[in-house]
């Protein structure tokens, strides 16, 4: 099947899951998108499991039904067909099938049915597929999706309009796909569950321009067992581009995220990206007050750093839990104070900083979406960052972007590139604001950047040279002279326009200014005169 016919046939699906929420009352509900990506999952299971175990064993690849040639099998033969089966797939029993259930749908009880078969995958495929929290607590692959319907007499006919679409579709033929194929369906099947108005923890979904600049500059030459990391993941765009640049077979992803949703939302991303022997290092927790990963009892080093972290949010509930003598060393620069006027806009992205450079091992390189006032602020808790960043030389540059480049919010944002070992020395300062094209995205303005303008931003920065009023390569000395300022504008050599003219062009300039001199004095002399006159002519009137 051509990839653009399986891109939109796989669209369709899920707009037909979509509309079948909506027809039963759940459109736009709070519940919708686990109903949506778990109905989603269960699909794309059930058919890498047929994809794989066809490839293993030539009777099913061969048979007109491989699904009753499997149903021939003894139980020791189907339990030796899953032991051949690699962590990558999840384990399936006969009665998981999706045909199975199509065919049992007029079953009272159906609903039942359904939800217990999605329970028992999650709980037979627990040691692979569940995410934990930061108290060791899993958290199952599927829930029971029938919940969501508050009119039990109804539930059976909503799980059997669930099954319905999933027969006459496979996602069998582009299993040899990539990132860039599944991180286009990932983004069409979640967005409108990643939004800017979820609440507390509102998730921003990265764009794919930002993640591919940062992956890209990050990861410049071939590695491989390395680890990756994102304390703030979200849905996982930036760990799956790192993944992506690097190897998904050589490297190991780690994630913490206070958000159930995206931890959710970054298991799936996993799962269709083969990552899944990652899945046991994606928690749910506050990463701030209660950072999971370790060894022994230090905090663990990573190899690769990315992270959006949240800009602006209140953590006045854990300020104090934070503040303590165990956590000066990781939050060296200070806490943000409690602004009881705007408890809600607390720089909370100044602690992720913090956390992701106590968290860099000693080669360890890092990308981090800043607000772009953090690079050139004056005082306070940035400066103090910026100058243990640049007195350690652990800075390799700054791309500040084009304003409007996230649709969700109108700050401009800027990436902050770290490297512990820095090795060109020299840092890049990048002033990108002039590039990209306005579009509109609902009621918003969004900036988006063409391949090739990505390109530019990413050869620019690697191949370290500067370019008129694009970039500037600096020393670490030029940035203390210039007050530990990042903001490439304050380098950019200041140029005076000369133009070569003869002698008489020269005075002809000069009468022509001194006609119009004369011509604007005599008009001035000729308006005092008026302005005199007017004022004798006033007088007193009682």
């Amino acid at each position: 099947m051509v990839t653009a016919d399986f891109q939109k046939e796989a669209k369709d699906l899920i707009d037909k899951l979509k509309k079948i929420c909506a027809n039963y009352g759940l459109g736009n509900d709070g519940n919708e998108f686990k109903i949506i990506t778990q109905v989603f999952l269960y699909k794309f299971l059930n058919d890498k499991f047929a994809y794989v175990v066809k490839q293993i064993d030539q009777k099913l690849s061969k048979a007109d039904n491989w699904e009753e040639e499997l149903s021939k099998y003894s139980d020791d033969e189907y339990e030796m067909l899953l032991f051949k089966l690699k962590a990558d797939t999840a384990r399936l029993k006969k009665q998981h099938f999706i045909s199975y259930l199509f065919e049992r749908q007029s079953k009272s009880d159906f609903s039942k049915l359904f939800d217990d078969t999605l329970r028992d995958i999650a709980i037979y495929n627990n040691d692979i597929f569940a995410v934990k929290t930061d108290t060791g607590q899993k958290i199952v692959l599927f829930d029971e999706i029938s919940q969501y319907i508050s009119d039990s007499s109804r539930r059976d006919e909503f799980c059997r309009a669930l099954i319905n679409p999933l027969v006459n579709f496979s996602f069998e033929g582009i299993f040899s796909q990539k990132f860039d194929f599944f991180s286009t369906l990932f983004e069409y099947l979640i967005k409108d569950y990643n939004k800017d108005g979820g609440g507390k923890y509102a998730e921003y979904y990265t764009p794919h321009a930002v993640s591919k600049i940062m992956a890209s500059i990050l990861v410049d030459k071939p590695v491989s067992n390395v680890t990756c990391y994102d304390p703030s993941a979200g849905s996982g765009t930036l760990l799956m581009s790192l993944a992506h640049a690097i190897g998904e077979d050589r490297c190991s992803i780690f994630s913490q995220d206070i958000s159930q949703k995206s931890s959710s939302l970054l298991r799936l991303n996993l799962i269709l990206n083969n990552l899944i022997h990652s899945i046991p290092n994606i928690i749910r927790g506050n990463t701030i007050k209660d950072p999971y990963h370790k060894d022994g009892k230090n905090l663990k080093k990573f190899d690769y750093i990315v992270s959006n972290p949240p800009f602006k949010l209140d953590f006045s509930d854990f300020r104090e839990d934070v503040d303590t003598k165990e956590n000066h060393e990781r939050f060296f620069a200070g806490i943000p104070k409690i602004k009881k006027k705007a408890i809600d806009k607390m720089e909370i992205y100044l602690l992720f900083i913090q956390h992701i450079m106590y968290s860099l091992s000693e080669k360890g390189k890092a990308a981090i979406v800043v607000p772009t006032g953090f690079i050139t602020a004056a005082s306070g808790i940035p400066m103090k960052i910026r100058e243990k960043l640049v007195e350690e030389k652990m800075l390799r540059g700054v791309v500040s972007m084009p304003s409007n480049i996230f649709a969700t919010t109108g700050t401009n944002v800027s990436i902050l590139f770290l490297d512990k070992a820095n090795t060109k020395g020299d840092i890049v300062l990048m002033d990108a604001s002039k590039l990209g094209t306005t579009v509109k995205e609902g009621k918003n303005q969004k900036t988006l950047l063409s391949p090739e303008e990505e390109e530019l931003i990413i050869k620019t920065f690697n191949d370290h040279k500067p370019v008129e009023d694009f970039t500037v390569v600096v020393s670490y000395n030029q940035i203390k002279e210039k007050n530990y300022s990042l903001s490439a504008g304050q380098y950019f050599d200041v140029k005076i326009e000369y133009t070569d003219i003869t002698a008489g062009e020269f005075q002809r300039k000069m009468d022509s200014y001194k006609t119009n001199l004369d011509k604007l004095f005599g008009e001035s002399k000729e308006m005092e005169k008026e302005i005199k006159k007017h004022l004798c002519g006033l007088k007193y009137d009682e």
